[in-house]
This record gives structure tokens, sequence and C-alpha cells, in this order.
């Protein structure tokens, strides 16, 4: 078993070392000693050095950055983007396409990482990033930018910060560590629709995607010299053979199907359509044979279905998994609706975010700070939940003429809330499962918000959308008469890339009653969105509190490992 005096981390070897020999990692100076317990003296055969631990901090900040800075960079920017690439449908595809893909690739990562070890699947993920991000720059269609996007995707979801975090730290000092990293990433959240606003109006849209690959080099290249964690050099063979195919196909399918078939509800086709009932239906049986996969046919699944029969654990990734709709939700339609009910520019509806996001920023820190000195994270959790209900339904009093003070003190009350969710409920999952367990629970948990991050995305535009389709009609009837052209360019899921249609109408009327009309759908969002917070107080309850140790493992890859400990 793993032992801990003073700062001392044992690792717990699965590699062909003898059982007696433990690797000892000091946190402070980071001094690492192999062990045997058979010799009169330790023999130290490698040191990690405080500038070295800073380096690996660094570089895994600045992958969760970058990856948090492109899921809403082009928030502001995309009214801008489907202008200039004459594709009104792409709106929620920039973003979907994105998200969808980490989400779907995420949980393969994470295992693929366990066979071949963290830093071979880091550095690819970041040379997909870079590579994709130049060719979402070059685009020069709404096609190529999507593939582009879904390839930004694919190497977000590789970026398995949170593992290595759990590889290297533990419980009690993670909080601090991932309290910083969630800070990072509710920053890049923040940051992201200022720049993307300042970028489109200042140079081009495009800078949104070239500002990637200063910042995803540096970190190639951190990560390249500085990380040490354990290379279990498995024979590529082997490895390949020991990828949970099924399971891996599945949730591809599973992911693509269901949310395919809800963006393409009341927008693309009917909902009684073939085309959607059939996506809906396959994308469900697609679940199912996953179960089925991870349960009998998988030697080494990609999510255990233990870590779901358990209540605790199961409320965990059900709070995440709210929270991560919510807060999306708010961060790429909030945008809009300063957009289109209150015509601001991009650079100014990015900054009227900015309570959310620095709140929500401080609120984490605080949480961090608070599980890492007491322990205690289960009544931070529901105290964060009732703040962040409370804030959600407010956001249903927005209309065009709601006061600029009012606006900011609802992001604030709900910021307070929603910043405690970012991390405690991954403290609260990592504190009910085997040090062993940890990379699959922590990729599962991401896998929740990720997966939810993506269902924010479409499910807010098929809610806009079929709004806008039902106001529509009003609209083109007296006493407003809008013009055909004017409620062709709102009809039919255009209506969030078209809000620049106010510079074509004169009538002062016609323009109210425009504007309430945005406001109205995207408030049936802020309806959506409350309903789920709803979900999370409930989910918070579930929840057990766990004593959160000093001790730590440090987690060993390779198929030794999962050869002595199998993951069922």
């Amino acid at each position: 078993m793993a032992s801990l005096k003073g700062d001392k981390t044992v690792e717990h070897p699965f590699s062909m070392a003898a059982p007696n020999e433990r690797l000892a990692l000091e946190q402070g100076g980071q001094d690492v000693e192999l062990v045997d317990q058979n010799s009169p003296a330790p023999v130290e055969v490698r040191k990690r050095s405080k500038l070295r631990l800073a380096s690996i901090l660094i570089a895994l900040y600045l992958a969760m950055f970058i990856s948090a800075l492109d899921q809403t960079i082009t928030a502001t920017a995309i009214p801008t983007i489907t202008h200039d690439l004459n594709s009104a449908s792409g709106y929620v595809w920039i973003g979907g396409a994105y998200m969808l893909s980490a989400a779907a690739s995420g949980p393969i990562w994470a295992k693929i990482s366990d066979i071949f070890g963290r830093k071979p699947i880091l550095l690819a993920a970041n040379v997909i990033f870079i590579l994709a991000s130049l060719l979402c720059a070059k685009a020069v269609s709404m096609k190529m930018l999507i593939v582009g996007r879904t390839l930004q995707g694919l190497g977000t979801g590789g970026m398995i910060i949170m593992i290595v975090i759990s590889d290297l730290f533990s419980i009690r000092q993670r909080s601090l560590i991932i309290g910083i990293m969630e800070v990072v990433w509710i920053i890049a959240g923040g940051v992201g629709p200022i720049l993307g606003g300042l970028l489109t109006q200042t140079l081009s849209w495009r800078w949104a995607f070239w500002i990637n690959l200063p910042i995803s080099s540096l970190t190639l290249v951190l990560l390249w010299i500085s990380l040490d964690v354990h290379n279990p050099r498995t024979p590529m063979i082997d490895g390949l053979k020991a990828i949970d195919w099924f399971g891996s196909l599945s949730i591809v399918g599973l992911v693509l199907m269901v949310l395919l078939g809800l963006q393409f509800g009341g927008v693309t086709f009917p909902w009684q359509s073939p085309e959607v009932i059939c996506l809906v239906v396959f994308g469900g049986l697609m679940s199912g044979f996953f179960i089925y996969s991870e349960k009998r046919l998988a030697k080494y699944p990609l999510m255990p279905l233990k870590l779901f029969t358990d209540r605790s654990n199961a409320g965990c990734l059900l709070l995440t998994f709210c929270h991560g709709l919510i807060y999306m939700s708010l961060e790429y339609y909030l945008p809009l609706f300063f957009q289109s009910a209150r015509s601001l520019s991009p650079l100014h509806s990015g900054l009227l975010l900015a309570p959310l996001n620095t709140v929500s920023a401080l609120s984490d820190i605080a949480m961090g700070l608070l599980i890492h000195r007491t322990g205690y994270y289960l009544p931070l959790i529901r105290i964060g939940t009732l703040l962040m209900l409370l804030g959600a339904g407010l956001f249903i009093l927005f209309s065009p003429t709601t006061s600029l003070s009012i606006i900011v003190i609802i992001q604030i009350i709900f910021a307070l809330g929603s910043g405690t969710l970012f991390q405690a409920p991954l403290i609260g999952l990592q504190a009910m499962v085997s040090q062993d367990d940890t990379a699959t629970a922590t990729s599962t948990f991401a896998f929740s918000r990720n997966i939810a991050t993506c269902l924010a995305v479409v499910i807010g535009g098929v809610i806009f959308s079929n709004s806008m389709d039902i106001k529509v009609r009003t609209l083109s009837v007296a006493p407003i008469s809008l013009g055909a052209d004017a409620t062709a360019l709102l009809a039919n899921g255009k209506a969030a890339a078209n809000v620049m249609v106010f510079d074509s109408i004169a009538d002062v009327g016609q323009r109210v009653a425009i504007r309430e009309a945005y406001a109205w759908s995207v408030r049936n969002i802020w309806f959506f969105i409350t309903g789920v917070a709803s979900v999370a107080v409930g989910a918070s309850w579930c929840i057990r509190k766990a004593e959160l140790g000093k001790e730590h493992t440090e987690t060993k890859t390779g198929l030794k490992k999962e050869t002595l400990d199998p993951v069922s």
C-alpha cells in the first residue's frame, strides 16, 4: 500500500519491477526515489525539480486554456463567419462539431492513454489541434470550416489534463491544482467572447483560429521537454488488441446519431420525419449496445458500469452533466441575446459576459482553497446548486429593456453558485474510487461535461429556432407586416445567423417587434436551463461525504497494470 511521510507520495508500480519496490515522489522538492525494502538505503533514480514541476503545470494550464478558449472564442464571431461564408445553417455546427467530436473521442483517448501512456497521447492531441486550427484559419467554405472544427474537437478530446493531474497529486492536493485549472478554463471562457469580438471587428474572424498556433506550439514544446510521467512502452500490436473497439465505435455512433437527430428535428426535417426518427431510435439502440459491450465484451472497457451503480458516483456525474449544460447554454446564447435583443456589437456582447466569468472564477478559487484546507466539499456543492437554480430562474426576466445593472446582478448570483460546481463534483467522484480507477472516473466525468456542452448548443439551437419560427408567423401579418425578404431571413433556423437584419429595416415598430421576438425565443432557453438546474439540486443530495486524504499512489500505465488489477 502507499505511504506518505511529510509530503512524500508513493507511486505504485505495475511494471516488471519486483513487488517490494516503491517509487516515492516528494511534492515539495519533487525528489523521486526508487526504494527496495531489502536494500539498506534507497537508490535515487531521478529528481523532479520545482522548475520541472512548474513547467509541467504551465504546459497543462496552457493546454486547458486553449481548449476552453476554442469553445467560446467563436461565439461572438459566428454571425460574421456565417455571413462571410454564406451559410446560415452553419451557426450551430461551428460550435457543435467541435464539442461533439471532443465529447465522443474523450473516453477513447483516455483509455488509449492507459494502454500507451499519457505523454504520447497529449503530444499527438496537440499536433492534431494545431493542424486543425490551421485548416480552420484557411477555410474557404462552411464545409471546410466544420471539418476543421471537428478535427479541433478530436484534438481537444485528447487533452487528458485532469487525468495527468490526478496521476501526480493526492486528492487533497489536487483540489487546489484542479481549482486553478478550472479558473483557467473559466477565464478562457470569459476571454473567448471578448477576444473573438475584438479580433472579428479589428482584423478578421480567421484570427480566432490563428491565435491557437503560437499557444499550442509552446504547449507542445513544454510537454515534450518537461512531462516525465510513466512510459509503459506497450508493444503496438498488444496495445491495439487491448483497445475497446466495440465500445469506441458504439459511443461515437451514439453521440453522433442522437445529437444529429436533435439538431435536425424541427429545423432541417420535421420531428416526425423518417430521418429524425431513425437517428434518435438508432441512437437509443446504440446506447444499449454500448452498455452490453462494456459489460460483456470489453476486456478493458471505456466506462466501467460499476461507476454508475454507486449512488454517489451517479450523483456527481449527473450534477456535472447538468452544470455543463447550463453553463454552456449561457456562454453560447447570452451573446446571441445581447447582439439581437439589445443590438450590441460582438465586442460589447463579449464584455457583458465578464461578470459571469469573473465571479465564477473567483468562486472556484475560493472553493479550491476551502477544500484544500478543510477537506469538506459536500456542503459547498449543495449551496452552489441552490444559488445556480436561483440565478437560472432570474435569467427568465431578461428582456430588450432590462437595465444593465440588473443583467450584471443576475449574472453574479448565478456565478456564485455555478463557480463552486466546476471541480467539487470531480473531487467527490474521485474520493469514492480507487487510484487505479481514477483515470477512468475522470474521463467519464469529462465525457459527461463534454456531452452536456454539445447538448447545450444543439438543444439551445433547436429551442431557439423553433421559437423564432412561431414568432415569425406573427411578424408577417398585421399589425407588424414584416416583408417577405426579412421574414425569410428569420425563419427555418436562419435567425441566429442573421442578427444583422436590423440594418436593412427602417420601420421602428418592426425593429422593436423583431427584438422582442429574439428575446422571447432566447427566454425559452432560460426556462429549459431552470428545469435542468432543479435536477442538479436533486443530484447534489445523492452525493455522499468522504474523507480527502493526503496520501497518494501515483498511477503507472500500461497493460500490466490492467492485468494485475483489471477494470470491471
